[in-house]
Order: C-alpha cells, then structure tokens, then sequence
C-alpha cells in the first residue's frame, strides 16, 4: 500500500448483522449491502462517500462470508487499490481498527485514518467533508478525534459524548469531556436540554500510529494479537485473511471501552449532517420522505385510512386499511408487523428463528454468489428447483454430487456447459441433463447475463453436497 502523506485512509467497517431491520437484513445479506435509503447500498453510499481528492483508496473489514459482497461493491465502484481485511472471527471494532490501524501503518504510521461504519446514512455531504477537514487538523496534531452528532431529540438508542473545553489547537473540536451510555428517557432529555451532550455516532479519525500508541497504554494485549494476525496473515486473491488463533484471542470489545475512554487525547468534532445509523425501521421512517397521512409506502401496496405507517413490500401486494403508527415489511418469505415504537424488537425474532434453526434469519430466498444469485422457487421430497442468473464473465466451480442429479434450462442468455467430458453451448430453451456424479460447470462466457432453470433430484437435496474440483474462487 503506497500512501500520498496528505490524504486520508477511508476504513470502512462492516461487521454488523443488522437484526433490528429484518427480514430485509438477514446474517448472509445484512443491512449495509441493502438499498434502504437511497437507490445504491448503505456500503456504496459510504464508499462514494469517501471518493475524491482528499481520500486514499478504502480499506474495509468484514467476515468471510461477506468478502464477495464487498469486493463485488469495490468492483462496481472501480475502487482500484481497495484492500479488504478478512476477520476470521467477530471481536467488535477495537481489534477490527487494530488490524487496520497495523496494516496502514506498515506503510505510514503517520497516515490519517477515517473510521466509518457501513451502515450509517448521511445526507449533508458537504457537512460531512467540513466537519472530516476539522477532525483531520485535530488528528494531525495527535488527537484522537471522534465525530459527536447534535442531538435533536431525546433518544435513549444511542451512546452519549459530553464535550468539554474547546480544544485550544484547533477551531471547531473540543475535548472529550466523558462518554456515557445509553440514557433512559429522563436521562436523555436532561442530556438535550443541557446543550453539552452529543450523540456518540461511532466514527472517527487519527493517525494510524498514534492509535497504536494509545492501544499499547491501555490495551496492549489487543494490539499485541492483532500485530500477530496481521502478520501472520495471508493472501488470498484479493483478501488479507487474518490469522485465525491470534485475532481469535483479542479481547472482544468497542474502540470506546477500549481506548476512547481512557485516553487524554480525545477529542470530539459536533457535527450536524444528516446522520442516522438507522438502527430500526422507525428510524428509516424519520429520515425518508411521507405522504400527506405521514406514511413512507414502498413497493407494491394499497391503503385506506392510514397514517403514520412505514409499509415496505419486496414482492407480495400489501393492503391496509384502518392502521396507523404501524411498521409493515414483506418479502417472498416472511411479513413483519410492529408497532413503531417497538420495530427494533425485530432482534428478538431473529433470536427465535436462530434458536428454532429457521433458515428466515440467515439468509433471502435470493442467495448471492461472487458468479451471481439463485433464487429457490419450489421444494418438497426429492426435489428442488431454482432459478439461477451466472453474471457476464463468470462461471460456478467445476463440481459434483453424491446424492443428486440436476436439469438446466436456459431461460435467457448463453450456456458453457461442461457435462463429463462434453462442453456444450446451450442458448435460450435448450437444456441439458447432469446424472449423479458426473463432473459439471456452468459458464457465462458472453456479454449478458445468463438466466436458467435448475431441477434437483435425489435421495438429499442440500448446498453441503458440493465437491468442488476448481474454484476460480478459492472456496
């Protein structure tokens, strides 16, 4: 990583499985990779976010599973030079910056590092880029500067930073004074009506070196296993996988408890640019536009006498009549309904669903893969079928199966089919048959995306029963 002394590293974190807003956000697609506020991802908006002259080429970190997800948004974006750090286990964002903090840092301790989860949605870009430039002075100087967001209302969902005296470096900063958690509603409004207390908004900025300064004060054994992972990490296509037994043994805890709370160099940036980390579906509602009776209708829905209601439909039609005050969300599979106070109790479903081994927490009817999606249509006892789009240069591993035979069908598009020792093209309403053991691979060697029907049959029809042969992929 070659780093230009005067920009900053956008490190984008993208941990969370985003619970409060199912069913759209599920483990294997959580919220940051959706379209909830504006026509892109939250991820895209945050990487677009970061993209211009006064940023570096981004650094993000995620999990194993979301690495596709993420360089498939990074490809998209033509971020060239974007690294992505696997975490080979979740231990919240002290060890996450760590690792970013060490590997940024092997090319330029002194360079600046702008820390920004991927799920927060900010409308004033402008805003945005002052208050970054403010935080960037500050950073410079030693700092370590977090962005407090003026509250406008008393919210007891999020963290609290009580500011200080203003930095006496830098216009615009103040010294942290303390970081609370989050209030009850008491609390909260006395927090508002104090005018001294700023929402904790969980992004930052500081040297990459000087966080590892602070981190070797007051958590050395984190930085000392997070060196580890990262030095023994290793490469694989265009991820930094992270040693698994060494980050594995960092303490599991927030950059705040951490470090944020015990250092003498924080300092904290009041900033107002329409943010919100849309932590539940009354926040989605707050910040999108209504109609006349107060209500954000999306997707495919009629209603009649209704007010003050987030209705959202992927698929089915949604009729209401009579309601107000509602969260109604429907996709193919599931229908959530709360009352708006109470949408973030959307985590305790989920809770339910894991402990129940219900697959509606995991992942969409649509499953996404780096070579594309598949979407089940129709199962019962020896069958499934599947509709399957393979994107314009792409192709599945070459594979076969010990308890299935499988029928393609083209739909749309053109098929490179290896079937045993045949390779066959097949265009639209052309088909072919795979017999139970047989080595097979699908291909999209053309400039259009390739649409097919896939008909399983046998004795266990489950995505375990793969035996990849070659993966252009590395799984």
């Amino acid at each position: 990583m070659e780093l230009t002394q005067s920009k900053i590293v956008p490190v984008i974190l993208s941990g969370g499985s985003g619970s409060r807003l199912w069913p759209l956000s599920r483990r294997l697609r959580p919220k940051q990779f959706l379209s909830l506020y504006s026509d892109n991802s939250l991820f895209r908006d945050t990487l677009d976010r970061v993209t211009g002259d006064l940023f570096e080429a981004p650094l993000a970190i995620c999990n194993d599973d979301h690495r596709f997800l993420v360089a498939e948004i990074f490809r998209e974006a033509d971020s060239r030079g974007g690294d992505i750090i696997l975490e080979p286990v979740a231990r919240n964002t002290a060890p996450a910056i760590a690792a970013a903090a060490l590997s940024i840092a092997n090319a330029d301790p002194d360079a600046l590092m702008l820390v920004l989860p991927s799920d927060h949605v900010i409308t004033d870009q402008k805003g945005f880029l002052a208050a970054v430039g403010i935080a960037a002075e500050a950073a410079r100087a030693g700092s370590l500067v977090t962005f407090g967001m003026a509250p406008t209302k008393p919210e007891t969902g999020y963290g609290y930073i009580r500011r200080g005296a203003p930095h006496e470096a830098v216009d615009g900063c103040f010294d942290v004074e303390k970081f609370v958690e989050k209030p009850d509603a008491t609390t909260a409004n006395d927090y508002l009506r104090s005018g001294d207390y700023l929402w904790n908004s969980g992004m930052f900025l500081f040297r990459a070196g000087a966080l590892i300064e602070e981190m070797e004060r007051h958590c050395p054994d984190i930085i000392a296993r997070c060196r580890e992972a990262v030095a023994k990490g290793r490469r694989d296509l265009t991820f930094l996988r992270l040693d698994e037994a060494a980050f594995g043994a960092a303490t599991s805890i927030s950059i705040d408890h951490a470090v944020m709370e015990k250092t003498d160099r924080a300092v904290v940036v009041p900033a107002s640019f329409g943010w919100s980390d849309i932590g539940a579906w009354s926040a989605l509602w707050e910040i999108s536009e209504t109609d006349g009776a107060n209500n954000v209708v999306l997707g495919d829905a009629i209603v009649d006498d209704v007010s003050d209601c987030y209705i959202r439909s992927e698929k089915p039609l949604v009729a209401a009549i009579g309601v107000s005050d509602l969260v109604i969300v429907a996709t193919d599979d599931t229908v959530f309904i709360a009352p708006k106070g109470r949408a973030q109790e959307a985590k305790n479903i989920v809770a339910r669903l894991t402990e129940q081994g219900r697959p509606e927490h995991e992942s969409h009817s649509r499953v996404f893969r780096p070579w594309g999606h598949y979407q089940n249509l129709e199962e019962g006892p020896g069958f499934l079928v599947k509709r399957i789009m393979v994107k314009p240069g792409a192709k599945l591993s070459l594979q076969f199966h010990h308890h299935r035979a499988e029928h393609w069908v083209v739909v749309s598009g053109t098929a490179t089919v290896t079937n045993g020792d045949q390779v066959l093209i097949l265009s639209e309403n052309q088909s072919t048959y795979i017999p139970l053991g047989a080595r097979h691979r699908l291909e999209n060697s053309a400039a259009e995306p390739l649409h097919l029907i896939e008909v399983q049959s046998g004795e266990h029809i489950s995505e375990e029963d793969i035996v990849r042969l070659e993966d252009t992929y590395g799984r």
